[in-house]
């Protein structure tokens, strides 16, 4: 259980005052759960005769002796006085008492455990959310969209369900077995004894069946990530689905993958639904053979327990059946529980190599130039830039061209840092950008890509996003620039109007306004451009790119482009071609050269 250990170190510390409170309030509902059993001995022996009345209280204490002689004591006086018929009416209202304050404690403890237990899965959630935002883009290169949001969602589901349900049984049920244990050592050790003997054998065969739960619960929740991920990526794709008659085909994809995490969880809740009967068997049998043998001593008068004693003893036995039955499903529900946790481990462990370093340069604003020095970075083994050189003075518009594939993206993607470079340098003002407050580099940027990243959200809070206390007419004014503005007043609620998911109310030269407007009000000194205008037609390109030029203007601009008849006015064109830069000037240079950029510009040309 060192999983469960580890998980309650990281997630319970905080709420350790509710665990108090829990635990005091069950140790009081198992203590008079106890005194009703415990009442039973000696109202057996007196009313039936069995056991001599006690005629003198004995001096209280804290003993189970003490408190037994003045209950005999009592129980005595009510016989004498009343006789036995009515010694059962007091008897019945004593053990209704004790009923009454067992389960008021015992829904106390669960009442202060329901904060706990809400926390925990909301900090687990928070945590595993913050992580994401944290992590570099390059993780998530590697893994798959819907297997995340299964993380987020399914597992942290899976340990609410399992391990936090099982943590009430965890704080109540050791309790009620070990008090109820105490009872039977003081009543007959040499029974306790042999019923020590059995239980090890018992909880071995459980432990059994609770290790096989983990690994099938781990490959069921990996399926489950695999299954979301086809259904977001249905979703997104859902155009092509249809364009290409590919239904049957996804169809036939899906239902594989969803009859393979049918028979997973079959083979799992067969495991799962075998704890109770398996359980209610083995204690049965435990019961029988402490029947057996306890009853073997009391006839042949081999212990001290006296026959109603033995009676008292069962029912004290029988009392920890139930806490040890639901003990072993809470291990099996926990074994189920841990293995989500594994999986949210991963990333919620996963290492974040783009860090600030331990004393950052705070910077807020941009000087003199950007220069990559003898950048090398690569992805795994090949190398994606070589060696790359280049300045970028202050209010240049530098222009990035060539092929699919040769680097561009990655060259800038460095910039702000999503990636570190494996060699070289990058730096601003002269100084390495990995010495800089990654929040503050990041913050001297706007981006502008090619497919532009809206939120199902308003127009106000898309363009405002990511600048603090924003006014309605500041985002206006940066929507005029863009050339946003008149479309957006001309819907019904106009700035206050829903984009829907990921724009979808829009055209694709209105997505790409909105885009920019959000890179206007941000009024950042260095701008991104990652083939802003590839995707349009020529009027809604036409509009974009005038709406780019305001936004260029007095601007240190880094451009990607395809289309080369958007930057024929840059101050620089680099020409990239398998992670080098083969050639760089002005336009009108490039096309001298009679290299890569005149064969470009011929294509697109003809």
């Amino acid at each position: 259980m060192k999983g469960l250990y580890l998980l309650l170190k990281r997630f319970v510390k905080p709420y350790k005052h509710l665990i108090a409170a829990a635990f005091i309030f069950n140790l009081l509902a198992a203590l008079f759960g106890a005194f009703q059993f415990a009442a039973l001995q000696p109202v057996l022996g007196v009313l039936f005769g069995t056991q001599k009345i006690v005629e003198k209280p004995a001096e209280w204490a804290l003993t189970l002796g003490s408190i037994t002689d003045n209950i005999m004591y009592e129980i005595g006086n009510i016989i004498l006085k009343f006789g036995a018929e009515q010694a059962l009416v007091y008897i019945g209202i004593f053990l209704i008492i004790m009923v009454f304050l067992k389960v008021t404690f015992t829904y106390l403890s669960l009442y202060v455990l329901v904060p706990l237990r809400n926390g925990v899965v909301r900090d687990i959630r928070n945590q595993i959310y913050m992580k994401i935002l944290e992590l570099p883009i390059g993780f998530f290169s590697e893994e798959r969209k819907g297997d995340i949001i299964a993380r987020m969602t399914g597992d942290v589901q899976e340990i609410d369900n399992s391990i936090m349900s099982s943590f009430e049984m965890l704080l109540r049920d050791p309790l009620i077995i070990i008090i109820s244990l105490l009872f039977m050592v003081y009543m007959s050790w040499s029974l306790t004894l042999f019923v020590f003997l059995l239980l090890p054998l018992v909880g071995y065969l459980i432990g059994k069946v609770g290790k096989s739960l983990k690994k099938p619960s781990m490959r069921g929740q990996n399926k489950m990530g695999e299954l979301l991920s086809t259904i977001e990526e249905s979703l997104s794709g859902l155009r092509i689905i249809k364009a290409f008659n590919a239904e049957k085909k996804v169809k036939t994809y899906f239902t594989k993958q969803n009859a393979e995490y049918f028979r997973i969880m079959n083979g799992l809740m067969w495991r799962r639904y075998l704890a109770h009967p398996m359980s209610e068997f083995l204690g049965t049998a435990v019961i029988v053979i402490v029947l057996w043998y306890g009853g073997k001593l009391v006839l042949n008068h081999g212990s001290n327990l006296t026959p109603q004693g033995f009676i008292t003893y069962l029912v004290f036995f029988y009392s920890i059946i139930n806490p040890a039955k639901s003990f072993t499903t809470a291990f099996y529900a926990i074994q189920k529980g841990l293995a989500s946790m594994e999986r949210i481990d991963k990333v919620m462990l996963a290492e974040n190599n783009i860090i600030d370093k331990e004393f950052p340069i705070a910077v807020k604003t941009f000087t003199t130039e950007i220069e990559y020095k003898d950048v090398t970075f690569r992805y795994q083994e090949d190398d994606v830039l070589k060696k790359v050189s280049l300045t970028i003075p202050i209010g240049k518009t530098i222009a990035l061209v060539g092929q699919s594939g040769s680097g561009k993206s990655t060259f800038v993607d460095l910039l702000p840092r999503f990636y570190d470079v494996c060699e070289g340098q990058v730096l601003v003002d002269g100084i390495d950008i990995r010495d800089y407050k990654i929040a503050d580099l990041r913050g001297l940027m706007g981006n502008v890509n090619q497919d532009p990243i809206l939120f199902n959200d308003t127009f106000f809070n898309n363009i405002s996003f990511g600048v603090e206390d924003a006014t309605l007419e500041q985002v206006e004014n940066a929507a005029k620039v863009a050339n946003a503005h008149d479309f957006i007043i001309a819907t019904s609620e106009g700035y206050h109007s829903n984009i829907g998911d990921r724009g979808g109310k829009l055209s694709g030269g209105q997505r790409q306004r909105v885009s920019i407007a959000r890179a206007v009000l941000k009024n950042p000194p260095i701008l991104i451009l990652d083939e802003a205008t590839s995707a349009l037609d020529t009027e809604s390109e036409k509009l974009v790119q005038e709406a780019l030029e305001n936004l260029m203007k007095n601007r240190t601009s880094i451009v990607i482009a395809h289309r080369l008849s958007t930057i024929k006015n840059a101050d620089l064109i680099c020409v990239f071609h398998e992670g080098e830069i083969v050639e760089r000037g002005s336009h009108d240079e490039l096309l001298a050269l009679d290299g890569i950029y005149k064969k470009l510009h011929g294509m697109q040309n003809f």
